[in-house]
């Protein structure tokens, strides 16, 4: 038996262009990333602080390849298999990236009071480089430094073209590169909590640093889950109501030949999909006239995909 598929979805040129630059700068900031990780793992030490940076870093690619996951399958058409298509995908990839971070953080608060509570004190030794004795703690702190400016500079590239495309996985990854300062500011002041005796200090640090993280999943995982659960549209930070739904009903409520209009609307991926129910004032030339309510709801805004015209008696 025959299914019937949705019909697929290609975004505005415009935003096409958007989206390529926004592809650009996901890989550009993995290939950051991945040379922070490096820099960060061949200095850390014993610093609990410079492994919480590390994991947090680590923890930044999820968003990044994320989109990229979006990427690939946004354009890809449905078919007999998928009939609604496949741009969910990256909803599981973000909810794979929530839970993978909240546990991280978990975890990293968990070992960091471990640690503190068993007095454990990290040292930064000194070290040979070009056949000089320097204290490492330097070369830390140049990691450290190094490590934040890059996702900080990505970061405001992604915020703009976030909203643009309105892509959560993207808006996500541009908070988390605005968050590394935090986890800089954090990580040099356990290094040189350490270079001054405090040995607490290191922990602490990582304990911000893990709680950062905590909050960042948590927010993550709301919003993954409510999206999954075709929870009512939001805004691009997940707060708001999306005033879309609003504003459709009211178009297909102004025409001429509907008496009433109510609108359900569900986010998939960036795009919104679902139904809209209209109450003819009468039944002549019906199929004229929802022909007329789906190209109001097709033209009415780029993002709505997919609207089904459902003609009722009352709502």
């Amino acid at each position: 038996m025959t299914t019937a598929v949705a019909p697929p979805y290609h975004l505005p040129a415009q935003k096409e262009q958007s989206l390529e630059r926004a592809r650009r700068i996901a890989w550009i900031s993995i290939f950051a990333i991945l040379t922070i990780m490096t820099a960060i793992g061949l200095t850390m030490g014993t610093s609990a602080a410079m492994k919480a940076m590390w994991i947090e870093d680590s923890l930044s690619l999820v968003p990044n390849a994320a989109f990229l996951v979006g990427v690939h399958f946004r354009n890809k058409s449905p078919d007999e298999k998928f009939p609604y298509g496949y741009r969910r995908a990256v909803l599981i990839a973000f909810l794979a990236g929530a839970v993978t971070l909240f546990g991280f953080g978990v975890y990293l608060l968990g070992d960091s009071v471990a640690k503190f509570l068993a007095s454990e004190r990290p040292s930064i030794p000194s070290g040979a480089i070009f056949g000089h004795r320097v204290w490492m703690g330097w070369v830390m702190l140049a990691a450290v430094v190094y490590g934040v400016i890059p996702p900080v500079i990505l970061g405001k590239m992604k915020q703009p073209l976030a909203r643009e495309l309105y892509d959560k996985a993207l808006e996500t990854s541009a908070t988390l590169d605005k968050g590394d300062w935090l986890s800089g500011v954090a990580g040099i002041a356990g290094i040189l909590g350490i270079a001054y005796g405090l040995w607490w200090a290191d922990s602490a640090a990582a304990a911000l640093i893990s709680i950062e993280i905590i909050r960042d999943g948590w927010e993550d995982l709301r919003n993954s889950i409510a999206q999954l659960m075709n929870k009512r549209p939001t805004d691009i930070e997940g707060k708001e109501p999306d005033p879309t739904s609003d504003e459709l009903q009211h178009a297909l409520a102004d025409l001429d030949w509907v008496a009433d209009a109510r609108v359900r609307l569900r986010e998939d991926g960036d795009v919104l999909t679902g139904e809209a129910f209209v109450v003819p004032r009468d039944e002549r030339d019906l199929l004229g006239h929802l022909e007329e309510a789906k190209r109001v709801a097709d033209t009415f805004e780029w993002r709505l995909h997919d609207i089904n015209i459902v003609p009722v008696r009352r709502l």
